[in-house]
């Protein structure tokens, strides 16, 4: 099993390293600028402060423990580990980042999207239903069952999903072409939104009655 493991991340990797070569992030102007929320002694660039490059260490660099499972014992039965630019400071400007992506039998990591990456993903372990769904006016699914060492890519945008269909865990690591990719959970977003949506807006949008709306809303 590990050399599956090193095998599959080594694939990852490369597929990072073609998504540095075509970032959607802008392109770096210097060899590195290392996330230093400190005003007082850094330059900003592109969203972040940059590290005085006489400071900057491997530790800026490194992020430990992608090996270890995540905690599904939520109501989704999925969990993301995150490497982006918050976890390792290195990556600001780079335009890449990556994440674990652990299921409980019957998992889903929910529809969501990425507002400013694509996603690569391989499945390490387990079996899993994915999926995209295009934008208007055609709303088109693409969708695949994929096994251990198959590989998925979601358009920079789009919704999209994970679903462990078996009785056993999947994992599943993801490549993004961005720093900070950002997530937006539909459901989330649309029913958990802080103040809510308006009943009105939502039970006309979704054809449904408001009672289910207000349901629907207490449930996030």
């Amino acid at each position: 099993m590990k050399g599956t493991v090193q095998f599959y991340a080594a694939l990852v990797l490369l597929a990072l390293a073609f998504s540095w070569s075509t970032a959607y992030d802008p392109a770096p102007l210097q060899d590195f600028c290392v996330d230093l929320n400190d005003t007082s002694s850094a330059v900003f660039v592109n969203g972040k402060f940059c590290k005085d490059p006489k400071l900057v260490k491997a530790e800026d660099f490194f992020f430990p423990g992608l090996n270890k499972p995540g905690n599904t014992s939520n109501r989704e039965g999925s969990a993301v580990t995150p490497v982006n630019v918050m976890q390792i400071g290195g990556l600001n400007t780079l335009g890449i980042s990556l994440a674990r992506i652990d299921f409980a039998p019957y998992g889903l990591n929910p529809p969501h999207t990425h507002p400013r990456a694509t996603e690569i993903l391989v499945v390490l372990e387990g079996s899993l239903h994915v999926g995209f769904v295009t934008s208007n006016p055609d709303n088109r699914l693409f969708t695949k069952v994929l096994n251990v060492g198959d590989v998925f890519v979601f358009p920079i945008g789009l919704i999209h999903f994970q679903f462990n269909r078996g009785n056993t865990p999947a994992v599943a690591i993801s490549g993004l072409s961005s720093q900070n990719p950002g997530v937006i959970t539909i459901a989330n977003a649309v029913f958990g939104s802080n103040p809510p949506i308006s009943t009105d807006v939502l039970s006309k949008a979704f054809q449904i009655d408001a009672n289910l709306v207000k349901y629907l809303q207490s449930q996030f």
